[in-house]
């Protein structure tokens, strides 16, 4: 699981202003126009993401609360959204202020890289249990979408053939377009329609992808779930969604966690509260009673006295903090159970103990008062 901090190379103490410098420097570094590594663009991405999480200050409290595997085959959830290079580089001209300035940065015209040949974002959804979560679990999902023709190996060209460069903007890409004003000559750029923006063209395309250079086909993938994760969170595979266009990177696959309720449990966050029925010789009493919890089952004590709405904790029998953090606790709500029907011994039991129990003291802390002492609230 990546960090956001780490990504962008600063403490969690740093100010907004250190983490906008961090990520202009960042983002300066690895901008694909002009980082021409491989992994440039997904890193660019990343930046982008921890950035947008971390710039904002209700999510970035909401990721020093719970964390999130970030980007990379990370995890976001509650605000966290998902980046793409589009999104990335609208970020980046936002935070640099539109496109004024932009020439003396990268020594060129301002314009922004397109994507077009990018593969799409493919989205699934993950069903988990609540003993998934407590542990961590790995799934494998099945997946359709766009892959790579092994026919023409992604080229859309007919074998023996291959895509010549275009005419219409000379392999480019790109067409240029020169206007003048009262105000100087402006030159714009814009893909190459004839293209599309990819500098080539298939003349003679292959049969069986079209010249698209994918084809549609099912798919498996192995996802490592962390503990601790809830319905609010999705995890990013990056380069595992759709294949783009005649040999184009492919686009991200999006997994979204839905966490399945368990009728034993009601939770909050990271604690569980469990409500335990309570008999009233099991009140008056005490008892020993067996509690599930996500591990396995345990024993609590009910201690003599106790009284209905009474908040019993196991520490530590709740569910991981997402990041390996610590552990929620698991809280025991007791009610006081009444039957329904009674035997004839039961009811003279009863009779005889209504005579001799005099009256009910006063209310003392109400129910939700002593759950919000339990919760810390």
């Amino acid at each position: 699981m990546s960090d956001y901090y780490a990504l962008l190379g600063v403490e969690k103490s740093a100010s907004d202003d250190e983490i906008k410098k961090a990520y202009r420097k960042a983002a300066m570094q690895y901008h694909p126009d002009r980082n021409s590594a491989p992994d440039a663009e997904a890193k660019f991405k990343e930046i982008a993401e921890a950035y947008a999480v971390l710039g904002d200050a209700t999510k970035r409290a909401h990721f020093d609360r719970y964390g999130s595997a970030g980007p990379s085959g990370g995890f976001g959830g509650g605000n966290y959204q998902h980046v793409d290079l589009s999104e990335a580089l609208n970020i980046f001209m936002r935070d640099f202020g539109g496109f004024g300035g932009f020439e003396s940065v990268f020594g060129g015209d301002g314009r922004q890289r397109g994507d077009a040949r990018r593969g799409q974002d493919v989205k699934v959804t993950v069903k988990l249990t609540l003993q998934d979560v407590a542990a961590g679990v790995k799934k494998t999902v099945k997946m359709r979408a766009l892959e790579r023709c092994d026919t023409c190996a992604g080229s859309g060209a007919k074998h023996g053939s291959k895509p010549v460069s275009c005419t219409a903007c000379g392999g480019t890409g790109e067409v240029r377009r020169a206007a003048r004003s009262m105000f100087g000559q402006f030159v714009s750029v814009s893909p190459c329609s004839t293209c599309e923006g990819e500098g080539s063209v298939v003349k003679d395309p292959c049969a069986d992808c079209r010249g698209e250079g994918r084809v549609r086909k099912e798919r498996l993938e192995t996802v490592e779930i962390p503990a601790g994760v809830s319905s609010a969170h999705y995890l990013t595979l990056r380069g595992k969604g759709a294949s783009g266009p005649r040999g184009g990177a492919a686009g991200d696959l999006l997994v979204l966690i839905e966490v399945q309720e368990d009728p034993r449990f009601e939770r909050q966050g990271e604690h569980l509260i469990h409500d335990l029925p309570v008999s009233f010789a099991q009140a008056a009493l005490g008892a020993d009673i067996v509690v599930p919890t996500p591990f396995g089952d345990e024993k609590v004590t009910v201690a003599p006295g106790t009284q209905t709405g009474t908040v019993l904790r196991l520490r530590g029998k709740g569910l991981p903090i997402l990041g390996g953090r610590g552990m929620g606790d698991l809280h025991i709500r007791l009610h006081v159970w009444t039957p329904e029907r009674l035997s004839d011994e039961q009811a003279k039991l009863f009779r005889e103990l209504r005579r001799i129990e005099g009256e009910a003291p006063a209310p003392s802390q109400s129910f939700w008062d002593k759950l919000k002492d339990a919760l810390g609230a």
